[in-house]
């Protein structure tokens, strides 16, 4: 599966980076921000975006947005330290495939990504 990272901080990509690699996906490309995320959706078509929802600029809830405009059908996953209900119900509205709590291990990673393979 090639997948596009996004996230503002370069240590969480090298590690996302470094476990996608590990369980034989392709990362097609890393963005550490909004505006660079949806560039990079455009011009990659990655089969499934790990987007952190609080970055500087954009939020990863606008990005989220772009994306399922752009392409209704974009696999979509939020990464994030915040664990709040209605914040989670508000990213399931707007067409997020899951949520992935930070901190997290490998066996929560690969269990959220089986089901989107």
């Amino acid at each position: 599966m090639k997948v596009l990272i996004v996230d503002d901080n370069v240590l969480t990509r090298t590690m996302i980076k470094d476990v996608l690699l590990e369980m034989a996906h392709q990362v097609a490309g890393e963005a550490e921000n909004g505006d660079e995320a949806i560039k990079l959706y455009k011009e990659l078509s990655p089969d499934l975006v790990l987007l952190d929802l609080i970055m500087p600029g954009k939020t990863g809830l606008e990005v989220l947005e772009e994306l399922r405009s752009i392409n209704p059908a974009a696999k979509v996953v939020m990464v994030t330290a915040v664990q709040q209900d209605e914040i989670s119900k508000q990213l399931f509205e707007r067409g997020a495939a899951a949520i992935l709590h930070k901190p997290f291990s490998y066996g929560e990673f690969e269990a959220m990504l089986k089901p989107l393979e």
